[in-house]
């Protein structure tokens, strides 16, 4: 697996992204499935099919943060040449 370079500020605000994906998007578009689960008829429920492709983008977009995060090499810019 290749390192990305990264700063120490842009691992921060990566983790904060992913900590806002994680704990403030994730439920919510958990409660907005759950709501167009509710008005019945699965198969004809655009809200529905939106609230998943929805989710489908957020998981994807939580899982490219955890990647980069994971394979991240924090670097000085100071030393930097």
């Amino acid at each position: 697996m290749s390192t990305i370079p990264i700063t120490k500020n842009g691992a921060e605000k990566l983790k904060e992204e992913l900590h806002r994906l994680k704990h403030v998007e994730r439920p919510a578009v958990v409660i907005a499935i759950a709501e167009a689960r509710a008005q019945g008829d699965l198969s004809e429920n655009a809200e529905y099919d939106a609230a998943r492709e929805e989710q489908s983008q957020l998981e994807a977009k939580i899982s490219d943060l955890e990647n980069k995060l994971a394979s991240a090499t924090i670097l000085d810019p100071k030393q930097i040449k």
